[in-house]
């Protein structure tokens, strides 16, 4: 029994260091394609900035999905979401290419679609969603907020010049 519990700590613990990884390097991706744009402060910025859009985003998604707009098979808890949410990331790892002079817009509009699909799928996963429909309004309603949520602080801190990731 407790060989069998101190199995699945493991285990779960694995998962969730595999998965701070992929959010990590998905957002010091994007940092690194923002150089481009920003010149190298764009490596922390842009970091920062991903990984604070990429928790908001998560958060604004639980909370629609679970408390808002769940239907009547839906149970899940934060950090359920948030390990399917944290491998949709994946896909943000292509930001890296945004350095490349003159593709950054379509590399990262390219990133953002691919994450904000795989996002959907891990939404209808996760919070047992039969609608596909259902996973998309969840995503993109939790997706505008954020950008909303980014807009005003970057308006706030003066990088009103710099475009949200």
């Amino acid at each position: 029994m407790i060989r069998g519990s101190l199995f699945l700590l493991i285990r779960y613990v694995i998962i969730i260091i595999h998965i701070f990884v992929i959010v990590i390097v998905s957002s010091i991706a994007a940092g690194i394609g923002s150089i481009g744009t920003i010149g190298v402060k764009g490596i922390i910025i842009g970091a920062i900035t991903a990984l604070i859009a990429w928790y908001v985003w998560a958060y604004m998604t639980y909370f629609i999905g679970v408390k808002i707009l769940p239907e009547p098979q839906t149970k899940a808890d934060h950090g359920e979401l948030l390990r399917t949410i944290g491998f949709s990331s994946s896909p943000g790892l292509i930001r890296v290419l945004a350095i490349i002079p003159g593709i950054a817009g379509i590399v990262f509009f390219i990133a953002s679609i691919w994450m904000l699909v795989a996002m959907v799928i891990a939404v209808r996963q996760a919070l047992d969603y039969q609608s596909t429909l259902r996973a998309v309004g969840v995503c993109m309603i939790g997706w505008v907020i954020q950008a909303i949520i980014l807009a005003i602080l970057f308006a706030a801190l003066g990088g009103s010049h710099l475009k949200p990731i």
